[in-house]
């Protein structure tokens, strides 16, 4: 005889969870369980408790703070255990009571309906890369806000660089021959450029670790791979397939558009059709880094120097990918900007095809399973 299923919502907090069961079948009770702490070792617990009772357990919680410890526990121990993202719960529109009892019990009961479609749980290891890109991102708006402070202070004190280009060796020779009227303004400005300096140092140390692990890690190949694109570089390869796992796990690039938030919204209703912007769903960072990425198409197809080195280790199908890339995609940006499309509208539209020859050549590159 097969074994009932018992659905397990969880609403997971830092220092506590929640927990509600839904048994099998559409006019079963929605059971509130009760609330336990927020460690693994309270789970257990209460596994053992619902283990007893002989039924097949399936688990549901929202992605959250609190990562993925609690999926990849649950699933060792050969549970079924789905992540949802809670922009893709549905709710009801005149629901006016929220607490952690509800969300508990009404993930139980929508897991059992199967309405929810379960987000993207990567690796440990990608996970870790991640986690290192992420962090030069945080790195890179630092030393950006340190720059904007140390400018300001510069105009306030009635300093302004004549020349055209900011940061370079020029620019940092004269801030060094500036001498403030007062001892704590120079203080003041030297602090300001040891927390640039600081910043800007960190930036090269974690962009180096990037380079160093990127080599040894599984998906490194189809990083390495993607860096033939022409504005794709190490850091932003690296950044798309740590936010994005492997590519072919999408069943087409319209699907990866779409996870990625550069297709255009709709409001359709019977002959009325309404599209607006893009719906920016999905992950932001890689659809950031898409974006960056696509403004280099704005020149005409070439392949410089560096991008030939690039290439150099590449298989012949990753060249001619990048290739047939970089001819629709710099045609493609002309035409539009010859048709009056704004800028920054006719950059999305390239990152968003973009994204389709990422996966193409993601096809092409084996990944170590």
């Amino acid at each position: 005889m097969e074994k009932c299923i018992t659905y397990v919502g969880l609403d997971v907090h830092k220092n506590s969870i929640d927990v509600a069961l839904a048994d099998e079948g559409r006019d079963k009770e929605v059971r509130y369980y009760g609330t336990i702490d927020g460690s693994l070792d309270a789970l257990d617990k209460v596994l053992r408790k619902l283990v007893s009772r002989g039924t097949e357990l399936r688990f549901v919680y929202e992605a959250g703070p609190c990562g993925y410890d609690i999926h990849r526990h649950l699933t060792r121990k050969g549970f079924d255990c789905i992540v949802v993202a809670p922009s893709l719960i549905p709710k009801k529109s005149g629901s006016r009571i929220k607490n952690d009892r509800r969300d508990a019990e009404m993930l139980a009961r929508l897991h059992r309906a199967g309405e929810l479609t379960p987000v993207y749980v990567p690796r440990i290891e990608d996970e870790a890369m991640r986690d290192l890109c992420r962090a030069r991102i945080d790195t890179k708006n630092a030393e950006r806000k340190a720059r904007q402070q140390l400018n300001a202070f510069l105009l306030r004190s009635g300093f302004r660089y004549s020349g055209k280009t900011l940061w370079g060796l020029a620019h940092w020779r004269w801030i060094s021959d500036i001498h403030m009227s007062h001892t704590a303004q120079q203080i003041t400005l030297q602090e300001y450029v040891d927390a640039v300096r600081s910043n800007t140092e960190r930036v090269d140390r974690i962009t180096e670790q990037i380079r160093l692990l990127a080599a040894e890690w599984r998906l490194g190949p189809v990083a390495e791979a993607l860096q033939a694109l022409r504005g794709v570089s190490l850091v932003v390869a690296s950044t798309t397939v740590a936010e994005l796992g492997d590519l072919s796990r999408f069943d087409n690039p319209r699907h990866l558009m779409a996870y990625l938030g550069l297709v255009p919204s709709e409001h359709s209703s019977g002959e009325s059709t309404q599209r607006g912007g893009i719906t920016k769903t999905g992950n932001g960072h890689a659809r950031r880094m898409l974006v960056e990425a696509a403004w280099s198409y704005r020149l005409p197809a070439r392949v410089s120097r560096r991008l030939r080195d690039r290439q150099q280790n590449l298989p012949q199908a990753v060249w001619e990918i990048a290739w047939k890339a970089q001819l629709r995609l710099c045609a493609r940006y002309k035409r539009l900007v010859t048709k009056g499309k704004q800028t920054q509208v006719v950059i999305t539209a390239i990152a968003r095809e973009l994204s389709a020859f990422m996966w193409a050549i993601a096809q092409v590159v084996p990944v170590a399973s």
